[in-house]
């Protein structure tokens, strides 16, 4: 019998990467996804801040804008 570490088994534990910067993402310099311009574009409206909106954003800093205007919205609280 082979006992396994846990951490061995990422499926274990899911969402123990799913906090991760953007700072540290090895994908943050690409230009934004579709999803995040969408998103990002919706809640800019919604916050009355046209201006965050920004085509020319990074995929990390998409999200951190994506982040502040949640905080701002009220749309990231669960």
């Amino acid at each position: 019998m082979q006992v396994q570490h846990p951490d061995a088994d990422p499926k274990s534990h899911p969402t123990s990467n799913a906090e991760k910067d953007p700072d540290d993402w090895t994908t943050g310099d690409e230009p934004m996804t579709g999803a995040q311009a969408s998103y990002l574009k919706t809640l800019s409206e919604e916050a009355n801040q046209p201006e965050a909106y920004d085509t020319s954003l990074t995929k990390a800093e998409a999200s951190k804008r994506i982040d502040a205007l949640q905080e701002a919205t009220g749309r990231g609280n669960s």
